[in-house]
């Protein structure tokens, strides 16, 4: 028979083979036992951590003729064939390369045959995530309510991308990484169990190295062991997964605490030489600092060291790193971590980041904090209270332009700024809306005034809410602000007032022009408007609005109900 890897061979059969996996564990297995099983399952976690092992156990578990407590008993015939992969109905499908509509239909059309041998058809579905929108939308129906006898079991490394609706139709575990010691537990049985040597210091190195995953650690192993002729050797473990050895590292760090970083980079290129990982160079750096912390701590906290790492050399040399530095080291070597997984000038970096951590001013600048604190602390202040004034004396011109009234200034300034006002005004504009202004035109301004605003960026809108329609016609609407500086920023902008325009348009479905007015001068422009417009319209015989308005009573009580600009009076 062909040679099959570890992680293939040692697959768990039972949930009890799974390792660190306890709670999920244990709730399948009382699950089964007790005939409580649900329709659908979602297994989410990291690469290597039992998911797709569980969902096949779970098929056995619940299809075995003689179940032990929750558990497959691996001997009847249907484990046989699960074990064997000849079960037909225990389907596992690669949503990876099965991920269109067309497979998901064929699954829901076949979906509504019995099953033939076993009690239930059990389809798994890994890396789910995979699939598109429309194979999810397919399964929905399916997954909610499937047939009598079916179980879906769904896994994938990445449960962000699955959406809710299929998420709230399943039992959702979330699979964790597995520590370490588990790691080593089973690496070591399976070392014992094939009689071959090892180094625990080399098992130490591959169960750092992979990083949670238990089918990694397996596939670094079996590598290691193929390197050294079926032995696990410190040398073997360091030369597979890129790990420093304990000299390099000794000398590099040795380099670093002396402050000299021309041997630091010269120990940097003799690392990088011997083919040795960047990231891995990165992460034990990391694991070295943060040993160090511990032991620096003179407390409780230094029996926790990673004894694997910490040799005598190192310890040896802890005096002279203070955290402060180990914590800057810590700060920079992540940085450059994140560098070096986007860029492929690698070397490049970490020569940069060699320096950086070996240069003797490092030390001081470590040393002194709080005097870097201090000074910060007082650039903060100056431009805090700088800020703070500004925001008074804003406020201040904001309640002064909303009240109307202004403190006195000196007479150029203020001429001069009146006369910018009176050039932005657009007096023709507004005086073509007044002639021609109805209450339909200006209700129905403010009808699509909210539409309108929705359509504008964030900061428009924002300049925007202190405005309304205040007249409007067939032709034109008449907008006032509140605000003078706003009125001032809108007038002078020609491309927005051009997109208001073109907007309402486009919602009053007409033509129509934006016209903007400041609104504490409203009121002196509409009075304007009515006096010329009587004044040169009127008979010598016939008494003026303003006249009928004072003498008649109903006209002053139409006034009051709909304001100046709207009641128009006509002598019978």
């Amino acid at each position: 028979m062909a040679y099959q890897a570890l992680y293939r061979v040692w697959r768990p059969q039972t949930f009890s083979d799974v390792i660190g996996q306890d709670v999920i564990t244990q709730t399948l297995r009382n699950a089964v036992a007790s005939h409580m099983t649900s329709h659908a399952y979602l297994f989410s976690g990291p690469r290597g951590t039992g998911k797709t092992s569980c969902a096949k156990i779970l098929a056995k578990a619940v299809n075995c003729l003689n179940p032990h407590d929750g558990e497959p008993c691996n001997e009847c015939e249907i484990c046989k064939a699960a074990n064997e992969n000849r079960l037909n109905d225990v389907i596992e499908i690669d949503a990876a390369s099965n991920n269109g509509v067309e497979e998901i239909r064929d699954i829901r059309d076949k979906v509504k045959y019995a099953p033939t041998e076993a009690k239930f058809k059990v389809y798994i579905i890994d890396e789910v995530h995979m699939l598109s929108q429309g194979a999810f939308n397919a399964l929905l129906k399916t997954l909610e309510e499937p047939p009598a006898n079916v179980m879906f079991i769904l896994a994938t490394t990445e449960p962000q991308k699955i959406p809710a609706t299929i998420i709230s139709r399943t039992q959702s575990f979330n699979f964790r990484r597995i520590s370490r010691q588990d790691i080593l537990k089973r690496m070591t049985f399976i070392l014992d169990d094939k009689k071959i040597k090892y180094d625990e210091e080399g098992l130490n190195i591959i169960a750092a190295s992979a990083e949670g995953g238990m089918r990694d650690a397996l596939s670094i192993l079996d590598q290691a062991l193929s390197y050294g002729d079926d032995e696990l050797t410190l040398k073997n473990a360091q030369e597979v997964t890129g790990a420093l050895s304990n000299e390099q590292i000794v000398s590099y760090m040795t380099a670093i605490a002396d402050d000299k970083p021309a041997e630091a980079l010269t120990s940097l290129y003799q690392i990088l030489a011997s083919g040795r990982s960047a990231l891995r160079f990165t992460e034990m750096i990391i694991r070295v600092c943060r040993n160090l912390i511990l032991y620096n701590s003179n407390s409780d906290l230094s029996n926790q060291m990673d004894k694997s790492v910490m040799t005598d050399e190192l310890l040896a040399i802890a005096n002279k790193f203070d955290n402060n530095r180990l914590f800057y080291i810590v700060d920079q070597v992540s940085a450059t971590q994140k560098n070096i997984k986007n860029s492929n000038q690698t070397d490049i970096y970490m020569e940069i980041l060699t320096v950086k951590i070996s240069e003797p001013q490092v030390a001081q600048q470590q040393t002194q904090p709080e005097t870097t604190s201090a000074n910060d602390s007082q650039v903060e202040s100056v431009e805090f209270d700088k800020l703070r004034d500004e925001i008074s004396h804003l406020q201040n011109e904001i309640k002064g332009l909303s009240t109307g009234v202004q403190k006195a200034e000196p007479a150029k300034p203020k001429t001069h700024r009146r006369a910018n006002n009176n050039t932005r005004l657009n007096k023709t504009a507004i005086y073509k809306v007044l002639g021609s202004a109805t209450k339909d035109d200006l209700n129905a301004a403010k009808d699509i005034w909210p539409d309108l605003m929705s359509m504008l960026s964030i900061s428009q809108r924002a300049m925007m809410k202190v405005s309304d329609p205040v007249a409007a016609s067939p032709a034109g609407v008449v907008v006032a602000f509140d605000y003078m500086m706003w009125f001032e920023q809108a007038q002078d902008d020609s491309e927005f007032l051009q997109e208001l325009t073109d907007n309402a348009g486009r919602l009053l479905k007409k033509d129509c022009q934006i016209v903007l007015v400041p609104k504490k001068d409203w009121p002196t422009i509409r009075k304007e408007y009515i006096d010329n417009n009587i004044d040169s319209n009127k008979p010598t015989n016939v008494k003026s609005k303003e006249e009928t308005k004072k003498t008649n009573p109903t006209v002053d009580e139409a006034v009051k109900l709909f304001g100046d600009d709207i009641v128009d009076v006509k002598d019978d």
